[in-house]
């Protein structure tokens, strides 16, 4: 008995299994005049319910289940032919999005001139009026050329050329830093 390990079942039964097995035996000895021994608990149920020789036949083991991915195998090719269709479509929407600036001006300068040559004797030119922008404050702009500074500090020169340009650059932003008054820009 030591050598042998110890016994698993082949077919486990489920839990569902098991309680329902419970309460056909307990409606059996609910049916026949024998009280059963202790209904309380369901070991004891279970202990009473097994019998060495006969009785009633447990039922046949449950089939084994297929998985999710096998149970529904044409329904992969469907998803995965959608999921390429929607990436291309994506893909290529945006892609279109930045082609289209470049036609759009062409576009637009086409459709102005059509309606100006349909419209040009009710149509009064309006000048165009450019709304001038607020002065930057002197402490912003002081901000704006210490932050230029520093990322001409972290620029790596590749030739003695771009080094001088650089270098020339920082000198010009150092002297507008250290300058009471700053040009406006």
């Amino acid at each position: 008995m030591s050598e042998e390990g110890p016994k698993l079942h082949t077919n486990k039964p489920k839990k569902k299994a098991i309680i329902a097995q419970l309460k056909h035996v307990e409606a059996n000895f609910n049916n026949s005049t024998v009280p059963p021994p202790s209904a309380s608990s369901p070991a004891a149920a279970a202990a009473a319910s097994y019998t060495m020789g006969g009785g009633s036949v447990p039922p046949p083991p449950p089939s084994p289940k297929e998985s999710f991915a096998r149970r529904y195998k044409f329904v992969w090719p469907l998803l995965l032919t959608v999921n390429l269709a929607v990436g291309g479509y994506l893909f290529f929407r945006t892609k279109k999005k930045d082609i289209d600036p470049a036609n759009e001006e062409t576009a637009s300068k086409s459709a102005s001139l059509a309606e100006e040559k349909s419209v040009s004797s009710t149509v009064v030119a309006e000048p165009v009026v450019s709304r001038a922008r607020e002065p930057i404050p002197e402490k912003q702009q002081r901000e704006l050329f210490k932050w230029m500074l520093e990322e001409k500090r972290k620029v790596k020169p590749r030739n003695a050329q771009e080094k001088k340009r650089i270098d020339e650059e920082k000198a010009i932003l150092k002297q507008f830093i250290a300058s009471k008054t700053i040009p406006t820009l």
